[in-house]
């Protein structure tokens, strides 16, 4: 054996009692496991790992680092903290499938998520399809891969905006013939589903109908849909059961993205989710759902604006906040209405923190809520929101304050609960999620609180995810399983990101392998890039 790690408490990722083992590994596999009292292994390599705990290494199923992984070969962010695996495309926004107008919009967009504005050169967009972007990263870095696996969701607002454009319209039936066959070769060249940003323009124009057309390709395929569904605050329960309903007509698998309940309407009502959750479970409803262990959300301060203010792209959102009358009416819709971008409850500009922006002369805006900003400026919350907005060409960040903490508690305990970090890396104060998800579900959930047990919470991160995947040798501690690994001290292991340091990485998570490579060795990055494509495992 190449490997064996001595003397280990195996924390298996389905959910049963742990146990003390030797885990042997070979050539990328684990190809031994001898309990406490059999014969011991032996290898080229031994580490003793005695007080340690080894897991599956742990499945982000939703990330954003669409163009991270390309610029950035030590991804520290998530291979500190034991990931393993991403799932990319979320929101219904990435870079593929896409034409050369398409992708300029798409980078233009979701420049606040990943950067790559037209003009930056740090990612060479030489892509077009979903097959060429997997490509990419499997011959990334000359060749070598990339710091972890990634697998990929198709973007339907990117389909969309390939197909139909950023007007607020039905698809004509040629238009929804395109989509469908763009999400069908996505599916093809190794996609495992599709996502949707349904309080993202142009994405959140399609209709119900619309979608479960989309999804009915994406169930033909073995697939699963993820959306970001309508709201997560005023009329959330109703958005949620338009998905469930949805891809029950669809005969399509379901999977929440970070599934919430915010904004002060939505206090202690976690409850009413999983009774909803629990009744389309009982009928053979095929449900899971991600979250991740903070309360406050993270976006684009251009996501809050009225869906009607997106229409047409960046360019014409621009036109609109310049244009005063424009301007007064996308205030009454964000303060008085409820703008559907903040999921129909007026805006409270005290809870909205910018945490990046694109333009350095702007830095001063950053770690202050826009209600504090524009107090030191004199001026109207909204005056300052606005100027931001046109300044930095759309590109800030924000954090939305806007979570409850027993709401939060009480959605991870559920059975079909998986755990996704949702991390945008973007910004000078970046979400300390992005950072810190998975220690925080350890040391804080498990340890500290109690919610769940340790072998409960590894499941979540692990076996779980890897079943929603499809992945028949991923997730599970288990002979002859890809030998994609974290250890790490069930006493210590803990977030170190907070909202005043977010970039601080982990203690507590020693070594971290994927393939049988260490990427993390004593608590260190290692040079080494093992990290590839994960593709669709085919139906049948």
């Amino acid at each position: 054996m190449d490997l064996v790690i001595r003397d280990v408490r195996v924390v298996d990722g389905t959910g049963g009692d742990s146990y003390r083992a030797d885990v042997g590994l070979t050539g990328g596999r684990i190809t031994g496991i001898r309990r406490e009292g059999e014969p011991a292994l032996t290898g080229r390599r031994v580490l003793d790992a005695h007080g340690l705990a080894l897991s599956p290494g742990f499945i982000d199923m939703h990330a954003h680092s669409d163009l991270a992984l390309l610029r950035d070969p030590a991804h520290e962010a998530e291979a500190a903290q034991g990931v393993t695996l991403e799932v990319l495309g979320q929101d219904g926004l990435s870079y593929a499938p896409a034409d050369d107008r398409t992708l300029a919009e798409v980078r233009r967009t979701i420049s606040g998520w990943n950067g790559g504005a037209p003009g930056d050169g740090s990612v060479d967009f030489d892509w077009r399809t979903v097959g060429e972007y997997l490509d990419r990263l499997d011959r990334n870095f000359g060749g070598q891969g990339i710091a972890v696996n990634a697998a990929y969701l198709i973007p339907q607002g990117t389909v969309r905006m390939y197909a139909v454009g950023w007007e607020d319209r039905p698809a004509g039936d040629a238009e929804l013939a395109h989509m469908k066959r763009l999400v069908a070769q996505g599916l093809e060249e190794g996609a495992v589903g599709m996502s949707s940003g349904l309080t993202y323009t142009p994405g959140m124009y399609a209709s119900g109908s619309e979608l479960t057309e989309l999804c009915r390709v994406v169930a033909r395929y073995g697939g699963y849909y993820c959306p970001h569904h309508r709201s997560y605050g005023a009329g959330a329960l109703q958005a949620y059961e338009e998905m469930v309903t949805l891809t029950h007509e669809a005969g399509c698998a379901l999977h929440l993205a970070h599934a919430t309940m915010n904004f002060g309407v939505n206090k202690g009502r976690a409850p009413e989710l999983l009774t909803l959750l629990d009744k389309a479970l009982a009928d053979g409803a095929d449900i899971t759902l991600d979250t991740y262990p903070y309360t406050p959300g993270c976006t684009t301060l251009v996501a809050m604006l009225p869906s009607w203010a997106n229409e047409g792209g960046p360019e014409a959102v621009l036109a609109r906040l310049q244009d005063d009358a424009t301007a007064e009416r996308i205030r009454h819709h964000l303060e008085v209405t409820g703008s559907d971008g903040c999921h129909g409850v007026p805006i409270e500009w005290d809870t909205i923190e910018i945490s990046g922006v694109g333009a350095p002369e702007l830095a001063a805006h950053v770690g202050r809520t826009v209600q504090e900003s524009a107090r030191l400026r004199g001026e109207a919350p909204w005056a300052t929101a606005r100027r931001l907005l046109i300044e930095d060409r759309l590109g800030s960040t924000i954090l939305q304050h806007v979570g409850h903490e027993e709401n939060v508690r009480a959605i991870m305990r559920h059975r079909v609960h998986t755990g996704g970090s949702d991390g945008i890396l973007q910004g000078a104060k970046p979400h300390p999620r992005a950072y810190g998800t998975f220690p925080h579900y350890l040391g804080r959930y498990a340890r500290e609180l109690g919610v769940l047990s340790l072998e409960e919470t590894v499941a979540h991160l692990t076996g779980r995810p890897a079943a929603r995947l499809r992945l028949p040798d991923r997730g599970l501690v288990r002979e002859g399983y890809r030998a994609d690994l974290v250890l790490f001290d069930p006493l210590t292991v803990a977030a170190g990101s907070t909202f005043e340091a977010p970039r601080t990485l982990p203690t507590g998570i020693p070594h971290v392998l994927i393939d049988g490579r260490f990427v993390i060795e004593d608590g260190r990055r290692t040079d080494v890039l093992a990290g590839r494509s994960v593709r669709r495992t085919p139906t049948g």
